[in-house]
């Protein structure tokens, strides 16, 4: 005789249970339903937290900008200008003049200023810097109320490979004799370097403090000595 049997389920658990025949076996089902939970269990397990349907979280948006990197920051560098370099001071120039300390009244008297590229590291608004002058302009006051404005420091006669008393780009004809106190000031461009490895130019031009050189002016006046200029053209005077 074929009978199906409804089995015992118990627990505190809501449960579904069911039996089938087909003459020659019984199949016994289950099932359980976790209190609090809709779904249902068919004897494979699971956990009881989110399903295989539950929603997955969005991805990020990825962000190339270091402006949205938490561990970044942005520094803007200040911008400077040659006010704020009042605390780096460019070194003095050198000038001389030729013929050493003398000039002759009415014909060029060559002065020459000196003077290079040069770093100084130190403080500047808050960061730890280098500063770099470039020289780009020489400023000759010739002590008789006129002066020069010019692009070089100048050079000796012997090295422009010039005769003595030839015009040059820094020399002063003077034209009265007497004691003559010339001096120079030079003209630098500036830049500055954060620690970066770029030098970023400073607004306005910074001016060294003055060099001295001392001339006196005198007059000649040539004389026959021994022979006319014709008979020894190289003689003094001629």
């Amino acid at each position: 005789m074929v009978t199906s049997a409804e089995p015992e389920c118990g627990g505190g658990w809501t449960n579904t249970c069911s039996a089938t025949t087909d003459g020659s076996q019984v199949d016994v089902g289950a099932g359980t339903t976790t209190p609090g939970n809709s779904g249902s269990s068919n004897g494979q397990g699971g956990s009881g937290g989110g399903g295989s349907g539950s929603t997955p979280p969005a991805a990020e948006e990825e962000c190339d900008s270091e402006l949205c990197r938490p561990l970044y920051s942005v520094v803007t560098l200040p911008d400077v200008t040659a006010e704020d370099l009042r605390s780096f001071i460019p070194a003095l120039p050198t000038v001389t003049g030729e013929p050493l300390g003398l000039g002759v009244v009415g014909m060029p008297t060559n002065l020459v200023a000196g003077s290079s590229v040069q770093l100084q590291s130190g403080p500047l608004l808050g960061y730890d810097v280098v500063v770099r002058f470039t020289p780009t302009g020489f400023r000759f006051d010739h002590g008789d109320g006129t002066s020069r404005m010019t692009t070089t420091g100048g050079s000796s006669w012997a090295r422009l490979g010039v005769p003595d008393y030839t015009a040059t780009p820094t020399s002063h004809v003077y034209r009265a004799p007497g004691s003559y106190r010339a001096g120079v000031r030079v003209v630098y461009t500036a830049a500055v370097n954060f620690g970066t490895g770029t030098w970023r130019p400073v607004t306005g031009a910074v001016t060294s403090a003055a060099a001295f050189y001392d001339v006196r002016v005198v007059e000649v006046r040539t004389g026959l000595v021994q022979r006319t200029c014709a008979e020894d053209p190289s003689g003094p005077g001629c």
